[in-house]
């Protein structure tokens, strides 16, 4: 059985034209959208209520499209594509994941080159846009209830995606749709104040060199002034990370000024695991252990981390239940 589908449009180079690339106003290009899928889904086309190139999109942006999917949904609306930017569309799906859950059937998609020619009156000749979103939309009146990332004719689980290519059409990659995959979320009503608290929420990655630990410390000591809410340190193979007294008192410095530390690798598929010698240390810091799927994955934990708590007491407390 075909569904409505809400069809929402966020942006990205899928709606690019012009030479160099910029986006259509989204009042020109939906029409234009309209025309190519000619009836083919039961479509109801939306603007996102944030129209921007992903990699400036931030967590209060994907939080009002949640929201303005949360607000769809009370008009009985289950079925949700949402085209957006591929640079972001990793964090974006997994915070969608997170805020979302299986509250209904969500995918995402976008493109790596423009529907439309430069001068926007017709279908541009090559081009992955049009075949990733019927892709999409077949994707999303068979999938089961949660959230997923279309792209190159593979369904993924939302929360496991991450751009892979810059250029190619098979740009992403993850754990399939088909796979099942222990999730534990639920869903999150997303207000008014969650979008305003968002505009505070910050989190730093570093990605740890091999230089000597005296350097290690010297970087890290800089944040003391100001530090995150989250700090991500990226590790090596499966989170080892050499450490001594100085930079273990370092990271439990932090945690007093309102900063939790989260262990994760750098490489980019498989776990963190503690059974390395290297890595006993853990056990007597304050810091934890990443579990996500990725590093979009560990962003969205972590901004619905930051939502749901106020103090870093409650963070490490919390961090393990979800």
């Amino acid at each position: 059985m075909i569904k409505n589908i809400a069809l929402i449009y966020m942006g990205g180079t899928f709606g690019c034209v012009g030479d160099p690339l910029a986006p259509m106003p989204a009042d020109l290009f939906i029409p234009k959208l309209e025309e190519v899928l000619a009836e083919q889904h039961f479509v109801e086309y939306h603007q996102a209520p944030v129209i921007k190139d992903s990699s400036a999109c931030t967590a209060t942006d994907w939080l009002q499209l949640v929201q303005f999917i949360q607000q769809l949904q009370s008009r009985q609306i289950q079925h949700f594509v949402i085209i957006h930017g591929t640079d972001t569309l990793s964090y974006a799906s997994a915070v969608l994941a997170h805020l979302i859950a299986d509250s209904a059937h969500v995918v995402l998609t976008g493109s790596q080159y423009p529907l439309l020619t430069a001068q926007g009156d017709q279908q541009r000749e090559f081009s992955d846009a049009l075949d990733n979103l019927r892709f999409a939309l077949d994707s999303v009146n068979t999938c089961s209830a949660g959230v997923y990332l279309a792209f190159h004719h593979r369904l993924l689980h939302a929360q496991t995606a991450l751009k892979q290519h810059t250029t190619e059409l098979n740009a992403f990659s993850g754990l399939d749709a088909s796979i099942a995959i222990p999730t534990g979320q639920t869903c999150y009503q997303v207000r008014a104040e969650d979008i305003a608290k968002a505009a505070g929420f910050n989190c730093m990655s570093i990605m740890m060199q091999p230089i000597d630990l005296a350097q290690q410390l010297n970087n890290l000591n800089t944040l003391l002034a100001r530090p995150p809410h989250f700090l991500f340190l990226q590790g090596f193979g499966t989170g080892n990370l050499a450490v001594n007294d100085a930079l273990i008192a370092l990271l439990d410095q932090l945690y007093d000024r309102g900063c939790i530390s989260v262990l994760t690798t750098q490489v980019p598929f498989g776990a963190t695991d503690q059974r390395y010698a290297i890595a006993e240390w853990v056990n007597h810091c304050k810091i934890l252990l990443n579990e996500s799927y990725g590093h979009a994955d560990l962003y969205a934990k972590a901004l619905k981390m930051y939502l749901q708590y106020d103090t870093v007491e409650q963070w490490h407390r919390h961090w393990y239940d979800q």
